[in-house]
């Protein structure tokens, strides 16, 4: 559901202070003049008057006088009005503001951000509501991002089974997909064979076809090839890593690849080891499945996140079409969770796709105590 334009809450009061200060000097006038109209009326009330307060109130009004003090009252009513709605509307808006501000940042995954003391009325309880949330939320990526750091501890103790397990995946995909085009190649360069002769265009068809299938199973095999790569960083840092790979992908392919990193030297190990695994798999989906010329690679920190984005000027897919449902894109969407962090994709058929991954940092005591002591060893 689309989201409806937001109306200033400081015109709001604006307005709201008019009408009342308008509304307050009409209300007033009109019971004047009927209080006037009763007095005026009973010789009781205006002998009184004359005899112990000396107030003559005249038989008839004078209503060129009484309309200009009106709209005299009425302008200087409506002034004040404006004034004071200006005032507490902006006053309200600067709070709100606030929370507002808050909302966003925790949001972008900024849980550092706390919304100061905005008073002891409603506002400043919904504050102090969402500075505790804010506190809970960050405390939960802590334990997170410590359960993370533990399975990466017991990857090593895993390595020979999910070795195996990663041979007889790449062994299906090898039959489903590389096996099937070269069988599908042999079968259609045996019926060249008989076509060159009669009929020359059929044959040359062929050809195309086989050059596209040739195409897909390289794409394929580069993608596969691109998994056997070591699951972990092998010692070296994350910066280094995502180095090699691209390094490696742009000597083996045509494709323009750039990229920006930045040290990230100060991430806990299982941050590390599951950014380079997403950006192994989107390398990989962008080969199989791009068609792409182009790719850039970002990697940097800022407002105590780790970001990391991806775009290629490939075909593009419908974000709300059943590739988010692919497994690709479901173990990237995993991986991100597993840290707390938020995923996101933009793309659209023919305008290419951008990833965007971000990732809080929460260095905890134990993990600042494991690199001081590796740095001294």
């Amino acid at each position: 559901m689309p989201r409806q334009r937001l109306a200033s809450i400081q015109w709001q009061y604006v307005r709201y202070g008019l009408l009342l200060a308008v509304g307050s000097v009409t209300a007033a006038m009109l019971s004047g003049l009927c209080v006037y109209h009763l007095v005026v009326e009973d010789p009781v009330i205006t002998d009184w008057l004359a005899a112990y307060l000396h107030i003559h109130l005249p038989a008839s009004l004078d209503w060129k006088v009484l309309i200009s003090f009106f709209l005299l009252a009425l302008l200087v009513a409506g002034v004040i009005g404006l004034i004071a709605g200006y005032i507490w509307g902006n006053l309200l808006k600067k709070r709100l503001h606030v929370l507002w501000e808050a909302a966003t940042h925790l949001g972008r995954g900024i849980l550092s951000s706390r919304v100061p003391e905005l008073g002891v009325d409603e506002i400043g309880e919904l504050g102090w509501q969402l500075n505790r949330l804010a506190a809970q939320w960050e405390e939960q990526v802590a334990s997170l991002q410590r359960l993370s750091n533990h399975n990466a501890a017991l990857a090593e103790q895993l390595k020979h089974t999910a070795v195996t397990e990663e041979r007889q995946r790449l062994a299906r995909e090898l039959h489903d997909a590389v096996s099937q085009q070269l069988f599908a190649i042999a079968m259609t360069t045996a019926a060249m064979k008989r076509l060159v002769e009669k009929n020359p265009q059929r044959a040359a068809q062929q050809i195309e076809l086989v050059e596209e299938m040739a195409a897909a199973a390289q794409s394929e095999m580069r993608a596969l090839l691109l998994h056997l790569r070591p699951a972990t960083l092998q010692n070296k840092t994350l910066k280094e890593a995502i180095q090699d790979l691209l390094e490696e992908l742009t000597r083996k392919n045509a494709m323009d690849i750039s990229w920006e990193i930045e040290d990230t030297s100060n991430l806990p190990s299982g941050i590390e080891d599951h950014l380079f695994r997403i950006l192994q798999e989107s390398l990989s989906n962008t080969l199989r499945h791009a068609r792409a010329s182009q790719i850039q690679v970002k990697l940097f920190t800022l407002q105590g996140q780790v970001r990391m984005r991806i775009v290629d000027d490939g075909v593009g897919f419908d974000p709300d079409g059943e590739k988010l449902t692919s497994y690709g894109l479901r173990t990237m969407r995993e991986r991100v969770a597993e840290l707390g962090g938020s995923f996101d994709i933009y793309s659209a058929v023919g305008k290419g796709t951008q990833i965007e991954v971000r990732v809080p940092i929460m260095l905890d005591t134990d993990t600042e105590t494991e690199r001081e002591e590796g740095e001294r060893t």
